[in-house]
């Protein structure tokens, strides 16, 4: 099970943060997100991937922000239909990995992922919110008994200290899980990640 922190924002802390060598590391590209990150990017680790956050954004400031950053994937978490999907992977050259979002409420079809499976490298569920990201709420893990496919997938949405049972109970399930994603129930303010309750979080799941 890998463990993915988003929502970074201030360069001390990011490096501060990285000394627990999470699998995955994001920023988020988005003007009107409290978590904007518009910087330089300290030196990681070479083990943490690091992930773009974008909301529909087109095709070209992504490739900029990866080339920029040396992104290892990009999490799109607008309306990107399957055709841009599909135009992104082939600009990428396959070299960056895709997390394709989706926001999940109750009534949630899955049967919308299916033209999604050839385009991307992953799945991201997060809870259906007034934003695209970082609610801090959980959705009904119970609707994930539906998910009809193999293709692994992000979790995401509102997961704190507070959710620890609930994510060693979902992950004893058969669910094709890569990764639990975390950021605002580990904050002090937006962007600014408490290291000591994400070393807690870590040691509790087992990462």
């Amino acid at each position: 099970m890998k463990l993915k922190i988003c929502g970074m924002k201030y360069p001390d802390n990011i490096l501060e943060v990285g000394t627990l060598l999470p699998d995955y590391m994001g920023f988020i590209f988005w003007e009107k997100s409290a978590r904007y990150f518009d910087g330089t990017l300290p030196t990681l680790p070479q083990s943490i991937k690091k992930i773009g956050v974008f909301v529909n954004a087109n095709k070209e400031e992504i490739e900029a922000q990866v080339l920029k950053h040396d992104l290892q994937a990009v999490q799109l978490h607008g309306q990107e239909s399957v055709a841009f999907c599909h135009e992104l992977k082939n600009t990428l050259a396959n070299t960056t990995e895709i997390i394709k979002v989706f926001s999940v409420d109750d009534t949630f079809d899955f049967n919308q992922l299916e033209p999604f499976e050839t385009v991307c490298d992953y799945f991201l569920f997060d809870t259906k919110g007034k934003l695209p990201g970082g609610n801090g709420t959980t959705f009904d893990w119970k609707v994930l008994e539906q998910y009809p496919s193999q293709k692994p997938f992000f979790l995401s949405g509102g997961i704190g200290l507070d959710e620890i049972d609930l994510v060693k109970q979902i992950l004893k399930t058969d669910l094709p899980i890569i990764a639990i994603d975390v950021n605002s129930k580990f904050e002090i303010e937006a962007g600014l990640k408490n290291k000591e309750e994400l070393d807690r979080f870590k040691q509790k799941i087992n990462f």
